[in-house]
């Protein structure tokens, strides 16, 4: 789960989604109209589009973005003045130039695997979540803070990448979905699959010890075997699995000698 993220000031430069609560006060602190919006968000999971440069308000969730990448780095939100720092991609699409905007972009590009650069092919994607508190303040005429208010929302995780990296996961992903597949030879030509098939092992031997019912079982390792396609398709780190040798275990564990107190003489 998620840990919250408290943040002292203002969220603009990422988008948030707000998270209901319950019980609410009437007397909350109704922010301005550029951080009403901040807290509502222009798009699901977060993304903020320069209007004029917009090819779609709301594009689908876990959409893949692919463009040329153009410029990128630390900026004020929209490049306006008056906004906070947050982090942008400008990329060239076949529909023409678009920027995207989140904090959590500059960690994607940063850990990169392909590591992209100004010129490269690229694809951004939405992989999921996290939840963060921001803080909501009422500003003045002159922008002076007249009140703040903490909100619970999510802020978005993205993966940037070159667009070869999402194909080779896409080739990946169609080997763990085909049920049909070698196991072996599937771990020889991609040894990074090898925790994958693991624990899909265990998923197998754990459905045939608990779910008795045949139409069952399998349907759970449908969605078992689906989840973790899905999962390498979207270009989220592979999971790994570390399996101790069966010697160390041994050794970390002795066998305990028996000892035993030698008997008294009898009387």
């Amino acid at each position: 789960m998620a840990a919250l993220v408290n943040e002292s000031r203002d969220k603009r430069g990422d988008p948030p989604v707000p998270v209901s609560r319950q019980g609410a006060s009437s007397s909350a602190v109704a922010p301005r109209p550029r951080e009403r919006a901040d807290l509502s968000g222009s798009s699901p999971g977060g993304e903020r589009t320069a209007p004029k440069q917009s090819v779609s308000a709301r594009p689908k969730g876990g959409e893949l973005i692919v463009g040329r990448l153009t410029a990128h780095g630390r900026a004020h939100y929209q490049f306006r003045s008056d906004e906070d720092l947050s982090y942008y991609l400008k990329l060239l699409t076949s529909r023409g130039e678009r920027t995207l905007w989140g904090k959590d972009l500059e960690r994607a590009v940063t850990v990169s695997e392909t590591r992209p650069k100004v010129g490269d092919l690229v694809g951004a994607r939405r992989v999921g979540r996290r939840a963060v508190t921001v803080t909501a303040r009422e500003r003045d005429g002159e922008g002076r803070i007249l009140r703040q208010e903490e909100h619970h929302a999510h802020r978005t995780r993205w993966v940037v990448e070159k667009v070869q990296f999402f194909a080779e996961r896409a080739r990946l992903a169609r080997r763990v979905r085909d049920e049909q597949a070698d196991v072996r030879e599937s771990v020889r030509a991609h040894p990074e699959l090898k925790s994958t098939f693991l624990s899909l092992r265990a998923a197998e031997a754990f459905a045939a010890r608990r779910i008795a019912d045949p139409n069952d079982r399998a349907r759970f390792l449908e969605l078992v075997r689906g989840a973790m396609a899905g999962s390498i398709q979207k270009g989220e780190p592979l999971p790994s699995v570390h399996l101790r040798d069966r010697r160390e275990r041994t050794q970390q564990s002795p066998t305990k000698a028996i000892s035993r107190k030698p008997e008294g003489p009898t009387r």
